[in-house]
């Protein structure tokens, strides 16, 4: 069964710009949620209550049950628009969910077991193709995120989708066949190597041409 995260809002009665000042006036976040062919519902939420979530990972895939006048609605975050100045959020965008309806939805990659990897001891360095993947979902089947297992992986291998675990019953929307999540690709040459003909601690070497002019 699916886990939801319960979020408490107030219902605003108003939508426009001039709405939506009011509502950051009183310390409050305009938002709306939208879809399964409803009329929008507008709500106004608690700015630290939107932080909280948005400093955990997978959000954009975390399943909510918004409760506001006396309701509840399943739903996910959509889209969050922040000040250019303080970063705080100034609106919040959330798609309400429909029991059996497919929605698409980008699902974070969480990567385990780094510290064990054969290839990243060697020297390799992980490089991540896709940190989420954008999937096709049953609304109530979105899973939080994908599991990606490195303990085994030396330099030069991949990652890829069929790799991963937690995609059972799920179809990707992006990607052509089993696509590449990360690779972990071989360690950077140093840059500190002299070069051929570099100069040595005992001297330099002569030039060809000027040791040929010599008599």
């Amino acid at each position: 069964m699916a886990n939801f995260v319960t979020i408490e809002a107030e219902a605003r009665e108003r939508a426009g710009k001039g709405a939506a000042r009011a509502t950051r006036r009183q310390g409050k976040v305009p938002a709306v949620i939208y879809g399964a062919k409803q009329v929008p519902t507008l709500i106004a939420l608690d700015p630290r209550v939107i932080m909280r979530e948005l400093h955990q990972s997978g959000w954009r895939s975390r399943l909510y049950e918004i409760a506001v006048g006396g309701e509840t609605v399943r739903a996910l975050f959509r889209d969050v628009q922040f000040h250019p100045v303080t970063d705080q959020p100034e609106h919040v965008d959330f798609q309400r969910l429909v029991p059996g309806e497919r929605i698409r939805v980008a699902v974070a990659v969480v990567f385990h077991n780094d510290a064990t990897s054969i290839g990243l001891k060697r020297g390799g360095v992980l490089n991540v193709v896709r940190h989420s993947v954008e999937c096709l979902c049953d609304a109530d089947n979105i899973p939080a995120h994908f599991d990606a297992d490195l303990g085994a992986l030396d330099i030069n291998d991949n990652v890829r989708w069929s790799n991963l675990t937690g995609t059972d019953g799920i179809r990707p929307s992006v990607g052509d066949g089993d696509f590449v999540i990360a690779t972990i690709a071989p360690p950077t040459k140093s840059a500190d190597a002299p070069a051929e003909g570099a100069a040595t601690a005992g001297g330099t070497k002569a030039p060809a041409k000027a040791a040929a002019k010599k008599k």
